[in-house]
């Protein structure tokens, strides 16, 4: 009888063994083909009950040295880091240094017209705060770089009315957690990168973790991943800051901290969302505050915790955040239920979540793709879509063809949307955060093709090409 129980549990480590492969393998191949058609270009690593299933990398991360992209590889995390930025007030409301529902003016008394703001609204993103890009591109010299509290300069001399009351809406706005960030340094008395190395992630043996402002301070950090974009029109990658005759905002606005800057790598990520659910570094009780669904004065759901997107309902938890900046695209989510892991690390502005394959794949179930594969056509093939096509409203759309990708634009905006092929006469457009673009042509019997444009499988535009 020992033998055969035995016999059973080997045969039962096998099979999830085996089964873990399989999926490794999957995700491998997912990435792989969106890798293979510009949609990926970083690390993904994912996790399941405290094991590591899947983490490889993928591409270039200085296109300079051509250095590639390894496990070990350091990303700006753009708004990913705003969870940091909130879990420096929960040690310092631990400490009794603060209360969430302090007034802001409080701390930071140039601010006080916005007298009924709380730090509990900037967590929340329900303070009505404007966000700063609003005002930064039009009341900031572009050829210095900008800090906090020049920010917070501009807001006081603005004097702006705020997009709403306190607690009756949620907005999401970058400059709650800039304000927040400003706040961590005035109560600590600490630089706000020191704040979070000695607070956050020394005590986690965060070794590759920190705040870092590229342009402001600049340094040599090795095994750094270089954020890129497309050159306007083409699909050469170039840093964000070369990509538009005026000076980029990603460089004037380099030092302003809270919202992103964090800087990390796949590794030490999971270390820090392993011990958000394994209650490391913040309590129960803080985590429960930290990920709870609040509501708004009139009454509607508030999603968003401190610094973490949030979905919760019956057999379902969820925490995490999405980032964009400087050529960054960024994905970090826990599972709760499934006790599962997900983190995806760009360093290609467009690159692609595929979140739903994921999933799919998590659970053994086929996929549905998220991404159709690129097929092969010739630049013939290609080029018979381009042209000028209107429809009875006036409204234009201008097609160009460019190695092997359909571009769109109009004639009043330069978009450059790429688009690759996925069958004869359909093309899918590479864009960021997995946004369902679709081109569909077709040749109507006097010659003319007709476009029909989609969004999410919803038409958002159409026009006719005159036969040539």
């Amino acid at each position: 009888m020992k033998q055969f129980t035995l016999f059973f549990m080997l045969l039962i480590i096998s099979n999830f063994a085996y089964a873990q492969k399989k999926q490794s393998e999957r995700l491998d191949s997912l990435f792989t083909v969106l890798y293979q058609q510009n949609q990926f270009n970083g690390t993904a690593l994912i996790a399941e009950k405290g094991k590591i299933i899947f983490k490889k990398s993928y591409g270039i991360a200085n296109e300079d040295t051509k250095a590639p992209i390894n496990e070990k590889t350091i990303f700006e995390l753009a708004s990913c880091s705003k969870q940091f930025t909130a879990t420096a007030i929960v040690l310092l409301k631990r400490e009794g240094k603060l209360q969430y529902t302090d007034k802001i003016s409080k701390y930071l008394p140039e601010l006080g017209f916005w007298e009924n703001v709380t730090i509990y609204d900037l967590l929340r993103h329900t303070s009505g705060i404007p966000d700063f890009l609003k005002y930064m591109p039009d009341n900031w010299n572009h050829n210095k770089i900008a800090d906090n509290n020049d920010l917070i300069k501009v807001l006081a001399a603005k004097k702006d009315t705020l997009e709403f009351t306190p607690k009756s809406r949620h907005s999401y706005s970058n400059s709650n957690y800039i304000l927040l960030g400003s706040i961590v340094e005035k109560v600590s008395g600490k630089k706000f990168p020191d704040f979070l190395s000695d607070r956050v992630f020394k005590p986690l043996k965060m070794k590759n973790t920190f705040v870092y402002c590229r342009h402001k301070y600049p340094k040599k950090i090795d095994n750094f991943a270089y954020g890129y974009v497309w050159e306007d029109g083409g699909f050469k990658k170039i840093l964000e800051e070369n990509s538009q005759r005026e000076i980029s905002e990603v460089y004037y606005l380099d030092a302003i901290l809270g919202t992103s800057k964090v800087h990390s790598n796949a590794e030490d990520l999971y270390t820090w969302m392993t011990s958000l659910k394994n209650n490391t570094l913040l309590t129960k009780k803080e985590f429960d505050e930290m990920t709870e669904i609040t509501k708004t004065s009139n009454g509607r759901d508030v999603a968003y915790g401190f610094g973490l997107d949030l979905r919760k309902g019956e057999n379902k938890f969820t925490f995490g955040h999405t980032g964009s900046w400087d050529g960054y695209s960024t994905f970090m989510l826990h599972d709760v239920v499934k006790d599962r892991t997900f983190i995806i690390l760009q360093n290609f502005h467009f690159g692609a979540v595929p979140y739903t394959n994921m999933f799919q794949i998590m659970e053994d179930k086929p996929l549905q793709l998220q991404y159709p594969k690129k097929i092969a056509l010739s630049d013939d093939e290609i080029a018979q879509y381009t042209g000028t096509y209107t429809n009875e409203e006036g409204e234009t759309h201008i097609i160009t063809s460019k190695e092997k990708h359909l571009l769109y634009n109009t004639p009043t905006v330069s978009w450059n949307m790429r688009f690759f092929p996925y069958s004869d006469h359909e093309f899918r457009g590479i864009r960021q955060a997995g946004a369902d673009a679709v081109l569909n042509f077709t040749k109507l019997d006097n010659g003319d093709i007709k476009l029909e444009m989609f969004q999410d499988k919803q038409i958002v535009g159409t026009g006719v090409r005159k036969g040539k």
